[in-house]
């Protein structure tokens, strides 16, 4: 081949590489691209890098839509999908009936309502998104250009969905049956900008291909305001992977519920509620009772003994109504009376069974104590100025772990099993409760409320984080409503993998 004949080849794949280049750029941007206003939303168009563009179809008699989109996902650090979207701000809320059309090439394909801070691939927002397979879930990235994470529903293929946004919190509503909406994953929060963009989309998680979804009965308008004098208290079971962050609801009620344990089958979860103790499967279902005799005002510190064959409890029922901590067989029963001062409020249980480390107000000062587990004198751990509180053993047995306030604000530290050696372990401005360990005593997740914040009130903006033992970081898994009743005590699974926790939320009371 002469020279000539090569320099035109080359040519010539250049243009065609740049004209590839043009279309999918022109792709990619095309949301950026003014278009007629289609139904109650403004625009439309691609979000991100897609190979084939897409579409909507909207039916002014049906109130319907319908969007063909493509994209290889709507996940990680950045989105590719089909948007119909409108520019709005203050708390709104958007509902929709959604159908897929055709079986689908993969199951993953998804159908969303959502609000997107920007048009940017990698723009923070939340949906809720609707899966070909059932899967439905509240995504969300709560930054520019970080990993999504997700809270699954414990409801399969609803057909009327909705996301509301109330301040910095997002929730996701679907429907039953009878079409009555019912709170399905507890709210994240995402500091959003004012305007944001609302509306719907569809991915088909394939960059090949181009998927289609019905979006009918499509609702739009601002939220009602959840005064709380005005607002039902939603509480929310869930569990939460360490390893992706990923949230799945477990239960949700329109009541409060408390401080979840995890069963060592691995298969329960126990927590308290209206002054009892109840189990409910991990995969969800309906709660039973414990029986525990006369403890029929049990609070939120409880937790199993190491064999898991006792449970111990707090509870506030006997003599001057002040907590006492009792231990009742696992399965339920009489309750054996273990402190004989008050108040005294159970938080953690030495591994080889033999000892319980507790908190106990004792001339007006909230130290940490051990008692036998069979019963008999409470020792005395910690003597510092301030609130000593939340204790649980590492699983070594080796240290006690707990918060205090003793500079000022409170902080995780940890002592020797017999109080000797005490240590801070974080240093940071916010205020850090309820160290718990994991299996393996390498991590320690805890409750952080903001620096303004004294004591452990409920209904606060809080965190979830994670410290590696080893190295020291700090890494956050959850922002959300919460505090009191969220994490109180022991809840990591046994394998380590996840830990349990309840999330709350304030909604209108329904008329």
């Amino acid at each position: 081949m002469d020279r000539k004949k090569t320099v035109w080849l080359a040519a010539l794949a250049f243009a065609a590489v740049s004209v590839f280049a043009a279309q999918i750029r022109a792709r990619t941007q095309s949301s950026a691209i003014a278009a007629a206003p289609v139904g109650i939303f403004e625009s439309h168009g691609d979000v991100g890098t897609v190979l084939h563009e897409g579409s909507v179809e909207y039916e002014a008699a049906k109130h319907s839509y319908t969007i063909a989109g493509s994209g290889e996902n709507m996940w990680s650090a950045s989105d590719a999908f089909q948007f119909v979207w409108k520019k709005m701000s203050g708390d709104v809320t958007l509902m929709a009936d959604i159908t897929f059309l055709g079986k689908g090439v993969n199951e993953h394909r998804k159908a969303v309502l959502m609000i997107r801070q920007s048009l940017d691939a990698d723009s923070p927002y939340a949906d809720v998104a609707l899966h070909g397979s059932g899967l439905t879930s509240l995504q969300y990235r709560e930054e520019k250009a970080a990993a999504t994470r997700e809270i699954q529903a414990n409801i399969p293929a609803p057909k009327r969905l909705r996301i509301e946004k109330r301040g910095a919190y997002f929730s996701m509503w679907l429907a039953d049956e009878k079409g009555k909406f019912r709170l399905a994953s507890e709210s994240t929060r995402i500091a959003l900008k004012e305007p944001f963009y609302v509306g719907i989309g569809v991915c088909s998680h394939d960059k090949d291909v181009v998927e289609k979804a019905v979006f009918s009965n499509v609702d739009l308008k601002p939220a009602e305001t959840a005064a709380a004098a005005a607002s039902t208290l939603y509480s929310t079971l869930e569990i939460i992977t360490v390893a992706s962050t990923d949230r799945r609801a477990i239960y949700i009620a329109p009541e409060r519920f408390e401080a979840p344990n995890w069963m060592p089958d691995g298969k329960n979860l126990l927590f308290n509620r209206n002054g009892r103790i109840e189990k409910i499967p991990v995969i969800g279902g309906t709660p039973q009772v414990l029986a525990t005799g006369f403890a029929t005002r049990c609070n939120n510190d409880h937790g199993i003994s190491p064999d898991g064959t006792q449970l111990a409890i707090s509870d506030n029922s006997q003599e001057d109504r002040q907590s006492l901590v009792y231990i009742v067989p696992i399965g339920g029963g009489a309750p054996r009376r273990i402190t004989q001062k008050s108040p005294s409020y159970w938080h953690g249980w030495s591994p080889d069974g033999k000892t319980l480390a507790f908190v106990g107000e004792r001339n007006g000062d909230f130290d940490i104590y051990a008692i036998p587990a069979a019963g008999g004198e409470e020792k005395q751990l910690t003597t510092a100025n301030g609130l000593d509180d939340g204790p649980e053993y590492s699983p070594d047995g080796k240290y006690i772990y707990f918060n205090s306030e003793r500079t000022g604000h409170m902080q995780i530290w940890r002592m020797r099993a017999d109080g000797g050696e005490q240590e801070q372990i974080t240093f940071g401005e916010e205020n850090d409760w309820f160290p718990h360990l994991s299996p393996d005593g390498e991590r320690m997740v805890f409750l952080t409320y903001d620096a303004s914040v004294k004591g452990h009130p409920e209904n606060k903006d809080v965190m979830l984080r994670m410290m590696t033992l080893k190295d020291k970081k700090i890494a956050v898994l959850a922002k959300l409503f919460g505090g009191q009743g969220t994490m109180n005590v022991p809840s990591w699974s046994p394998d380590g993998k996840q830990f349990a926790f309840v999330s709350y939320q304030l909604a209108p009371k329904s008329p």
